[in-house]
């Protein structure tokens, strides 16, 4: 009998690459704001806004999911830093309603934070490392990671290092895709040389997160790829696999642009847990990189 698997945030980034790849054992329930962005068998689609708590109660109970990705968030750090409140109803509210339900339905929930909860004053933090934000958007998924080990039984709490790659159902917040369009049109691509990543590709992403969320592991776990390195480095590496001068990738301090929530300077995650407890393989960046145009092609074949 195949599991039940609700996912949250599926016009998305992250949650498109869960839903994309989720095959057996799964019936995938995917939740989003917007219209469905695929259809197939095995799959149900729910489009209506987290925040209607009413709603959300209703489709968990009607699904009774087996277990719970829960990818949403509002995860633009600029905006979460000017608009609080908002970032508070939505990746702390909605989290820990979640959380409730899950527990109170006997579901595994598999929570996705973020690297930048640390303040990157060190970097190559470890799972046990406490959380130091530095701007609303991490102080809120901090916080969301406090509600989930307190309300939440056996719960899992994924760090996502940055996510690279293309978007998989056609939708999501893709550096990568806004990348390759600009060094096609022969533009020049501002990146950032003060911040330093341990870059996740895509498709390893999803992956993990269906290994996880099908498996006995609870508890706080790194999602990094294995190459700790600085954004303008690799995007220059990027364009270059890629077939495209790496001269027109320029570098930037994102840290000196008025207006802009601070960023930590080195939000590197070490990757160990997630390699010793893993089938899925953890991935360097150029490996990571010829999944994402594998994928790709299959694609468009």
């Amino acid at each position: 009998m195949q599991k039940r698997l609700l996912v949250t945030g599926c016009g998305g980034f992250v949650a498109g690459s869960v839903v994309a790849q989720a095959g057996d054992p799964w019936t995938v329930h995917a939740l989003s704001r917007g219209e469905p962005l695929l259809r197939r068998p095995g799959l149900t689609w729910h489009s209506f806004d987290l925040c209607e708590t009413e709603r959300l109660r209703d489709v968990f109970r009607q699904v009774q999911p087996d277990a719970v990705i829960h990818a949403a968030a509002l995860a633009d750090i600029d905006y979460c830093q000017t608009h609080q409140d908002v970032a508070e109803q939505v990746n702390v509210g909605v989290t820990r309603e979640l959380a409730r339900l899950c527990r109170d339905g006997n579901a595994k929930l598999v929570f996705c934070s973020t690297d930048t909860v640390f303040d990157g004053e060190r970097g190559l933090y470890h799972e046990d490392d406490p959380p130091s934000p530095v701007n609303v958007y991490a102080e809120t998924k901090a916080r969301a990671e406090a509600v989930v080990a307190e309300e939440a039984d056996e719960a899992i709490i994924t760090r996502l290092s940055l996510v690279m790659g293309l978007a998989m159902l056609r939708a999501g917040n893709s550096f990568l895709s806004k990348m390759v369009a600009k060094l096609a049109a022969g533009e020049e691509v501002a990146v950032p040389q003060n911040e330093i990543r341990t870059p996740i590709d895509v498709i390893t992403l999803g992956r993990a997160l269906l290994e996880l969320a099908d498996g006995d592991f609870s508890g706080t776990i790194h999602l990094a790829g294995n190459d700790r390195l600085d954004r303008f480095m690799m995007a220059r590496r990027i364009a270059e696999r890629m077939g495209y001068s790496p001269e027109l990738i320029v570098a930037t301090d994102s840290n000196a642009t008025p207006g802009r929530a601070p960023r930590p300077r080195d939000a590197s995650l070490d990757n160990a847990k997630a390699r010793r407890v893993l089938r899925t393989p953890m991935c360097s960046l150029i490996e990571g990189l010829e999944l994402i145009l594998a994928a790709r092609q299959e694609t468009a074949e």
